[in-house]
């Protein structure tokens, strides 16, 4: 034990040794090392007895005061729902209200309406007299040409559409490696006729392939969720001969 320990100790000075707690630690070590029973002389020694701390709850709430918080915030999400609510649905309503005007474009003119002017630069468009008119929407010409509808181009070569990440590798005819690694998710390969000798898909569920012919079926090529196939010089998938 210390030396300025022991000099407190025997000096009575108990508040050079701190809180009550460790004048009696103190007490008793020294009694245990002089062999000497301090029981009945720590009552006497004037040290304050060593007291648990009380412990006071901070966590509890009142009845009334938890129901009071829960309304107060249900309300709040009330308010802001109709802060963000009410303004989008007037402008949906608003624009459903708003109905687009017809329109036609100035080389074609709708049936019953008129005739074409034979430079066909300009629609002159006389309605005809008759008894009995019916209503009908004004037409707004328009500079926009029509819309025609063209065939999609048949695909070329082979492509490759990601919907999710996939280990691929891709080689040429020769054996050499045109793509090696992850290919992220809603990417896209395209690969010309006859320059694709080998593929292996490693997540092949989230790959789509496609040739002249339309959208391939791996499930011939398929062992777990690996794909191998070999192309041929015309575009055409075939097995992988091990």
């Amino acid at each position: 034990m210390p030396v300025q320990v022991i000099t407190a100790l025997e000096a009575e000075q108990w508040q050079r040794l701190g809180a009550p707690v460790f004048v009696r630690g103190q007490l008793r070590s020294y009694a245990r090392l002089l062999k000497v029973d301090i029981e009945d002389l720590l009552q006497q020694a004037g040290i304050a007895p060593v007291e648990p701390p009380r412990l006071v709850s901070h966590a509890h709430t009142p009845r009334l005061r938890r129901f009071v918080e829960n309304m107060g915030r249900r309300a709040v999400y009330v308010v802001i729902t109709a802060v963000l609510a009410v303004p989008a649905w007037f402008a949906f309503q608003g624009k459903l209200a708003d109905t687009p005007p017809n329109t036609v474009a100035l080389d074609v003119v709708p049936a019953g309406l008129g005739t074409q002017s034979p430079a066909g630069s300009a629609a002159v468009v006389e309605r005809e007299q008759a008894p009995a008119v019916v209503e009908r929407a004004p037409y707004i010409a328009s500079m926009a040409p029509v819309a025609r509808q063209t065939p999609a181009a048949p695909v070329a070569g082979l492509v490759l559409n990601f919907s999710g990440d996939s280990w691929v590798e891709v080689a040429a005819p020769d054996g050499s490696t045109l793509e090696k690694g992850l290919v992220p998710a809603g990417e896209t390969r395209s690969y010309k006729a006859g320059q694709v000798g080998r593929v292996k898909l490693g997540n092949a569920a989230a790959v789509q392939v496609q040739q002249a012919s339309g959208n391939v079926d791996l499930a011939p090529y398929k062992r777990g969720n690996v794909a191998r196939f070999t192309v041929s010089s015309d575009g055409f998938v075939a097995p992988v001969s091990y």
